[in-house]
């Protein structure tokens, strides 16, 4: 797979979010990955690259990955694929919406796409594999993992962290919806290394560290 992955860093007022475009070099076609904000911005992306959006990924469907989902699904006609989890938890609905309903890969816009459900931040999150490289939403920064409402959300994510850690080769790079200030695209091997979320070894210290009381104090100091 010939696979360049555009970081396209978008800004609304405190919130800095990273979008993906996906582009196969040979056919052209492009997948993008949580897009939000900045319609302008991904559409000067997609004519700079000659590139043909032909899907939608979302990891989950807070408000800033799914703020642009709709108005590019309607005006490409294009698919939007969440996971059915997420669909259940959220309401999430669109026309042109496809769940995914297990972690089978499949074939689209000349690329082989492997959900990975990885509940925890909301009850339907879900990773992208795509080549290479690994898309994690607001599952798995490079400096942390997101937010959970509850301890059974905190088992939730350290399940799912424990997942990645067995599926997911150090070589692969890793995507995060958001930065506290290393670039995305960070190999495995590096984030399993500097990450602390990765080093527990049961789901109750996880949980007791991740629901601190001082665990959100810097929610909003993105990069």
């Amino acid at each position: 797979m010939s696979l360049e992955v555009a970081v396209l860093r978008m800004v609304n007022h405190y919130m800095i979010n990273y979008n993906y475009l996906l582009v196969d070099h040979i056919s052209r076609d492009a997948l993008i990955v949580d897009p939000a904000w900045h319609i302008d911005k991904v559409e000067y992306a997609l004519y700079s690259r000659a590139a043909q959006l032909k899907g939608i990924l979302i990891t989950h469907a807070h408000r800033d990955h799914i703020d642009l989902a709709k108005p590019l699904s309607e005006k490409y006609r294009i698919p939007i694929w969440i996971s059915k989890e997420e669909v259940a938890a959220s309401g999430f609905d669109a026309a042109n919406i496809e769940l995914l309903n297990n972690n089978t890969p499949w074939v689209t816009a000349s690329m082989t796409v492997e959900p990975i459900l990885t509940p925890g931040h909301t009850p339907g999150c879900i990773c992208f594999k795509v080549g290479d490289n690994l898309f994690t939403g607001d599952v798995l920064f490079a400096e942390g993992c997101g937010i959970v409402p509850s301890v059974e959300a905190a088992y939730q994510m350290y399940d799912s962290i424990q997942l990645l850690k067995s599926r997911v080769a150090d070589s692969t790079r890793i995507y995060p919806g958001h930065s506290y200030g290393v670039t995305p695209g960070q190999a495995f091997s590096d984030i399993k290394d500097n990450n602390i979320y990765l080093h527990f070894r049961d789901k109750e210290s996880f949980a007791g560290f991740r629901l601190r009381k001082t665990q959100n104090k810097n929610i909003f100091k993105f990069n």
